[in-house]
């Protein structure tokens, strides 16, 4: 018998996918996770009942979040992924020769374990990379904690409910630029505005007291219903968010990669904003 899964994320609006096959369903101790095959997506995890991931257009989300700043930045060598259990950012950061390491902190260990034995495909071989630093810990305390210094910091993180909640303040911004290095560029998950608008103007509210420059770009995910997706950028060097296209073009190049999603013409059209997204963030 085939059942449906339904997200309650948003206040009157319901998302309701196909469950072909359930593969998993448990609690660790921080949340619930769910597993499951749907015809469209491919195999489907949710935490809490909110859609994380879809092995069918996961490869857009990771590649935005992933390769704007590192092709903008230019010499990224260290990163920090705040999250991202399921390794597909991490994927997608290695990609790049440059990387040196790539450090992923991750609270929940089941996330990690159950992606990479229920979704392997996501991750693909990127755990077992030699540049891969797994740290299972709070993403908050290891900022607090951490004097490392970072390229490029990836909040990677679910929706600011639960144990993410506490990576959409100002203190947890604030230390992710103590940590980064002199031109890094810090990149946030935001939700989509046309449904999740105070979320985003939210983190560009905190940021700009924080970086000489904090904007965002969008890319659309299927998975996330509602329009674009929306993600953060802050950095302390306003011109990586304006490299040529010809740069990228070049840097893309050098780094030999074949990329489904991101092209430089979608980079730098990323930031160009619709009327009702600019007017939100201010």
């Amino acid at each position: 018998m085939t059942d449906w899964v339904e997200e309650t994320l948003h206040p009157g609006v319901r998302l309701r996918l196909k469950a072909e096959r359930v593969l998993y369903d448990s609690r660790t101790d921080l949340q619930r996770i769910v597993i499951f095959e749907n015809p469209q997506f491919g195999r489907v995890m949710t935490l809490d009942g909110v859609v994380q991931i879809t092995e069918g257009d996961e490869f857009i989300y990771h590649e935005m979040l992933a390769h704007v700043p590192i092709l903008a930045h230019g010499a990224v060598r260290e990163v920090l992924i705040v999250g991202g259990g399921d390794g597909g950012m991490l994927e997608e950061v290695l990609k790049h020769r440059t990387v040196e390491r790539a450090t992923l902190v991750e609270i929940d260990r089941g996330v990690v374990d159950l992606c990479r034995e229920y979704l392997p495909a996501i991750s693909g071989k990127a755990f077992d990379d030699p540049r891969t630093d797994l740290v299972i810990a709070d993403g908050v305390e290891y900022v607090n904690t951490c004097a490392r210094r970072f390229d490029l910091i990836i909040v990677d993180s679910t929706d600011p409910v639960g144990p993410a909640e506490v990576l959409f303040g100002d203190r947890f911004y604030r230390r992710c630029k103590a940590c980064l290095a002199p031109g890094g560029i810090l990149v946030t998950q935001n939700g989509v505005p046309f449904l999740q608008g105070p979320e985003l103007a939210g983190t560009l509210n905190l940021l700009r007291p924080i970086f000489a420059d904090a904007a965002c770009y969008l890319a659309a995910v299927p998975t996330y219903m509602g329009g674009p997706m929306a993600f953060g950028w802050a950095s302390d060097t306003p011109a990586l968010r304006t490299v040529p296209q010809e740069v990228l073009e070049r840097r893309l190049a050098d780094a030999g990669l074949d990329l489904r999603y991101y092209t430089p013409a979608v980079h730098l059209g990323a930031f160009a904003l619709p009327g009702y997204v600019a007017r939100l963030i201010g």
